[in-house]
């Protein structure tokens, strides 16, 4: 049987969907040579907006009249867009964007910690606890408290707690949108435009502490600022929060775990950045850990068994 259409929408939107992230760790490490992290942030939710205001009107979408709705969006807004976007580019003052897109890889971790939280009527399976206490394990190597402890090597940890507190409120939006706005009849621009308009909102009224500072704005920073805005604020929350639609909160943050992939190529590639050991092995036990959420783990050692039995 042929994949059914939305089905593979769904897959290309994710396959998409880590690239530009993925190349997002890129782009925010060029903009700061130019803008500090709350002008990244701010020029990033802002054009995000632009793309997905322009939209709307070409496609003649009606913005939603419901107080609970915008109530709902702020919260979201604010937890996946706003605060992270600044805590991520923060975070790249201090670490590479190789390390920043590694960390990134935590946050269906930091959803699966948050779920008890949001969903309290989902329960922990086996597979997801098990999941769980890898991961953690994972950030424990990802942030190095030995390298703070032995070496007095404690110049990226704020960088890297930083970037954790960023992957946080990523879980912690995803799993409320999924409680909160699941079920609404709003379809996935309409909510993506919502969701920017509202980042720009707070981004403003925090631009007198977070965003000041002397712009230098160069071509290359120019273009970054460019992209992280169109594609990764604006093109790909559709994808995204179609994504969260069809397939749940958890699975689609797994898209973190492609992320790195290309956020390590292209930091290497384009800008020559290096990582430590750690980080490289923190981010493979955060896999392996979300791997076992999910239960592939549990799957192959049941098939190993039958097979074994079998012989």
């Amino acid at each position: 049987m042929p994949p059914h259409p939305r089905a593979s929408r769904t897959a290309l939107s994710f396959a998409a969907l880590a690239l530009v992230w993925g190349s997002s760790f890129l782009f925010m490490k060029v903009s700061l040579a130019g803008l500090a992290p709350g002008q990244v942030a701010l020029g990033r939710v802002s054009l995000g907006a632009a793309t997905l205001v322009c939209i709307m009107l070409v496609t003649r979408r009606a913005w939603p009249r419901s107080p609970r709705i915008w109530l709902h969006l702020t919260v979201v807004a604010a937890t996946l867009c706003t605060i992270p976007f600044t805590l991520f580019a923060w975070a790249e003052t201090m670490v590479p964007s190789t390390v920043a897109s590694i960390v990134n890889a935590t946050t269906p971790i930091m959803t699966l910690l948050l779920t008890p939280l949001l969903l309290p009527t989902e329960r922990l399976s086996r597979a997801k606890r098990l999941g769980l206490g890898i991961g953690i394990l994972g950030v424990v190597v990802l942030v190095a408290p030995w390298r703070v402890l032995f070496d007095g090597g404690s110049g990226s940890l704020p960088g890297v707690l930083a970037a954790l507190g960023a992957t946080a409120c990523y879980g912690f939006g995803g799993l409320y949108m999924r409680r909160f706005l699941a079920n609404t009849d709003l379809d996935t621009i309409t909510i993506a435009a919502m969701q920017m308009a509202l980042a720009t909102a707070l981004a403003l009224i925090a631009a007198p502490v977070l965003s000041t500072g002397e712009v230098h704005l160069t071509p290359p920073v120019a273009l970054a600022i460019l992209a992280l805005g169109v594609l990764g604020s604006g093109i790909a929350y559709i994808w995204y929060t179609g994504i969260i639609r069809e397939w749940g909160a958890a699975r689609a943050s797994t898209v973190t775990y492609l992320t790195p992939v290309v956020g390590v190529t292209f930091g290497a590639l384009f800008l020559g950045e290096g990582i430590h050991w750690n980080e490289p092995l923190g981010g493979a036990i955060v896999v392996l850990g979300i791997l076992a959420s999910q239960g592939v783990l549990e799957r192959r050692l049941a098939r190993r068994s039958t097979a074994s039995c079998r012989a």
